[in-house]
């Protein structure tokens, strides 16, 4: 079964267009290509990735589909659309010509109105994405998962990942309520989650300990068959790097069966991002 990096992301500053991304941003504010990610797939294995957008411009959208039309190890990209545009069905309908395209992430985390995601106006994207096969990519934070939950009940038929765990406050240990939100969420067959984004949300210098209550916590509600591993490459280099919490995922999930942790780093990103879009894997 193929081992896949189920999020990373490159960027060139000269885009302009991270907002986000800033000089106190440290050691991920420089440019980031695959050429730099290779030397860490190879150490860990990885034979195929899911390219995630990083900017919320379709320019951006656009520049990930032509680096990965190059890659051979990219499979999939997750793209931005512009989904309060008055014609937002219609622009996933025209991205969704992109065979490499997989799904779909507004930056839930980082709008302003926090019930953005009840907006009736997002139906009709929403509705043109499962007309394409798209997955929806849930960037969100903790206060977002009980409106998450009601998007998912309105549309049983779209695929949901959630990424980063939802980003339980793990630096404060304040994960009671989110703990709550994710057996909730986790209860909705149309959800999995994604084993990623857990090494920025803990404190510096943080331990594989650190991160067992939170991850323990998401395989009792998802299991491992609805678990996707993820490195979130290159912001994981803020807090420890690509080696280190790759090797924490491994030590957290170690107890597991063989088939279940080559699910969780492979065969459950193949089977919810690239079943019927992206660049085929070249072995089950």
């Amino acid at each position: 079964m193929m081992r896949i990096d189920a999020h990373h992301h490159v960027w060139t500053l000269a885009r302009a267009d991270y907002g986000w991304l800033t000089p106190e941003r440290g050691p991920i504010y420089r440019d980031f290509g695959l050429a730099d990610l290779m030397p860490h797939l190879a150490a860990a294995a990885i034979e195929g990735t899911i390219l995630v957008q990083a900017a919320p411009t379709e320019a951006e959208t656009a520049f990930m589909l032509d680096v990965a039309k190059s890659s051979e190890p990219v499979r999939g990209v997750v793209g931005w659309i512009d989904f309060d545009a008055p014609d937002a069905a219609d622009r996933v309908d025209a991205i969704a010509e992109r065979e490499l395209l997989v799904g779909l992430r507004p930056m839930v985390q980082d709008i302003a109105d926090d019930d953005w995601l009840l907006r009736p106006e997002l139906a009709a994207p929403l509705e043109a994405m499962v007309r394409h096969d798209l997955v929806f990519d849930a960037l969100v934070l903790p206060r977002h998962l009980p409106r998450l939950v009601q998007v998912v009940d309105r549309h049983p038929d779209l695929q949901f990942v959630l990424d980063h765990f939802g980003k339980p406050r793990l630096a404060t240990g304040e994960i009671a309520a989110w703990k709550d939100d994710i057996a909730r969420l986790a209860a909705r067959a149309n959800v999995v989650c994604k084993l990623s984004g857990l090494a920025t949300e803990a404190a510096p210098n943080w331990q594989v300990a650190d991160l067992r209550e939170a991850v323990h916590h998401a395989l009792a509600c998802f299991g491992p068959q609805r678990l996707l591993w993820g490195s979130d490459w290159p912001v994981v280099n803020l807090a420890g790097g690509y080696a280190h919490w790759f090797a924490a995922a491994q030590r957290l999930l170690a107890d597991l069966s063989s088939e279940a942790r080559a699910a969780i780093f492979g065969g459950n990103a193949a089977r919810i991002y690239l079943s019927s879009r992206g660049r085929p894997t070249s072995r089950k």
